[in-house]
């Protein structure tokens, strides 16, 4: 039985993600500071996006940015400025938040995307299937005669 027979059959639900799941986003992307003028036009080119929120930040090569983990990922989102030509900062310090703000992004978007897994109700689904067959195991018996009394 493919999966998502199964879990068609024990009646899970997965077009929209558990509440508390904090799919709503806000992260920096940092420019450096050659060359001038960039941060300006990164933030021209991104509001063009829908769906995100953009923020000036303290730090005038910062850019704030709101976003659904569905919709984007800091991943997707710096990448298409690196390939526009605008330079990002590339400090020890920010390589490993980017990592693992990378990490952590493809992680809660894969799982939210994923259907949930069958732990308790997973009898039910091979007992309607069984149901559903058309197999040699089936009494026409009605219900009333097959009861002793």
């Amino acid at each position: 039985m493919r999966r998502e027979t199964a879990y068609k059959l024990a009646g899970r639900h997965h077009d929209r993600p558990s509440p508390g799941a904090d799919i709503d986003k806000q992260r920096e992307i940092r420019f450096k500071g050659l060359p001038p003028g960039q941060v300006e036009r990164a933030w021209k080119a991104l509001q063009a996006l829908k769906g995100l929120q953009l923020e000036r930040a303290d730090d005038a090569l910062t850019i704030v940015v709101r976003y659904s983990v569905l919709d984007y990922s800091l991943e997707t989102l710096e990448e298409a400025l690196r390939d526009a030509g605008f330079a990002l900062e590339n400090s020890l310090y920010v390589k490993l938040v980017r990592a693992l703000v990378y990490f952590s992004e493809e992680t809660q978007r894969h799982n939210l995307l994923s259907p949930e897994r069958l732990i308790k109700q997973s009898n039910e689904v091979y007992i309607q299937a069984w149901d559903h067959q058309l197999h040699g195991d089936h009494d026409d018996t009605p219900l009333e005669l097959r009861e002793y009394k």
